[in-house]
């Protein structure tokens, strides 16, 4: 499938509607859902995971579907009843794979949009047929197994012809890609002026062409990376929040006391980094495993000459 052949897919204004309208009906029935809603999108987002769950999730589908294909082809062959019995269960457990895949996967996919959006949603409904016809699949082997088995092929074609989409999706769009870019920063290095850090603001600064996100809390300046993990909004444009940034394109919330995920949809931390002031000058290096962090992960300003 070439890029020529998805663009003819997604470009139908009428696919553009249709996304939008249901990417916006999940999302607001998450929001109607408060905070049990909240708990829900993230746990189908595998913010407890580390990672986006729906990938782990479409392994199920396929490769039960895989097995029923090959388990049929060797009932075909040998012509014995417990094979056929198989590739019968294989397509039952695809089945219900595929429906734990859309959960996690419609949650992922609202919190995009324009292109990504659009081949997202192609993907879906080439999921959702994939699912119908291996659901006409298993009815249609009670009475004739030769239709089952051909029902189960065109299934099979279209969560192929789905399975490129994602990967489109993942490698082409970078949807659950950690955008957020890591510094290795081993010494403490200069970034910004001490006195250009007012309380509580929302201050962003560059190393080494990584843009970093520094907040002064009290006796403390927090630090971690300023793009968004999730698709690489800037945080530097979010809000405070509880001892948290929340990123103002999709509503990602990250802990500044070490980058961990409180909300999605990301799922991938923010990396963090050690601060102190010296001389006048806020400072920044990569953790060290060695040291044991302040209670809560606070990075405290060290107010200190320099040594002589």
């Amino acid at each position: 499938m070439s890029h020529d052949v998805i663009d003819t897919l997604t470009s139908a204004p009428l696919i553009g509607k249709a996304a939008d309208l249901l990417g916006d009906a999940v999302k607001d029935a998450y929001a109607s859902g408060g905070e049990e809603g909240l708990r829900i999108k993230n746990a189908l987002n595998g913010v407890w995971l580390g990672h986006p769950l729906h990938p782990a999730l479409t392994d199920v589908p396929l490769g039960a579907w895989t097995a029923a294909i090959v388990l049929d082809a060797a009932h075909v062959a040998t012509g014995r009843d417990d094979v056929a019995g198989c590739a019968g269960a294989a397509v039952a457990v695809g089945i219900a794979g595929a429906v734990a895949a859309a959960a996690a996967g419609v949650t992922d996919w609202s919190d995009t949009d324009g292109r990504s959006r659009r081949i997202g949603f192609v993907h879906g409904m080439l999921n959702l047929t994939a699912t119908g016809l291996f659901a006409v699949s298993l009815a249609m082997r009670r009475s004739g197994r030769g239709r089952g088995r051909l029902a189960a092929l065109f299934g099979y074609a279209a969560a192929l012809g789905a399975a490129y989409l994602g990967g489109e999706l993942v490698y082409g769009r970078r949807i659950g890609v950690n955008h957020a870019p890591g510094l290795e920063i081993k010494e403490f290095t200069r970034v910004l002026t001490s006195s250009d850090l007012a309380e509580r603001q929302l201050k962003r600064a560059v190393i080494a062409s990584t843009p970093m996100l520094l907040v002064r809390e009290g006796e403390a300046v927090r630090a971690i990376a300023e793009t968004c993990s999730h698709l690489g909004g800037p945080l530097s444009e979010g809000t405070l929040k509880d001892g948290a940034v929340v990123c103002p394109w999709h509503g990602s919330c990250f802990a500044l006391a070490d980058g961990h995920v409180v909300n999605g949809p990301a799922t991938h931390a923010q990396p963090c980094y050690e601060a102190r002031v010296r001389d006048g000058q806020i400072e920044l290096r990569m953790p060290r495993q060695e040291e044991t962090p302040a209670v809560g992960g606070v990075t405290a300003i060290e107010s200190r000459p320099a040594a002589s």
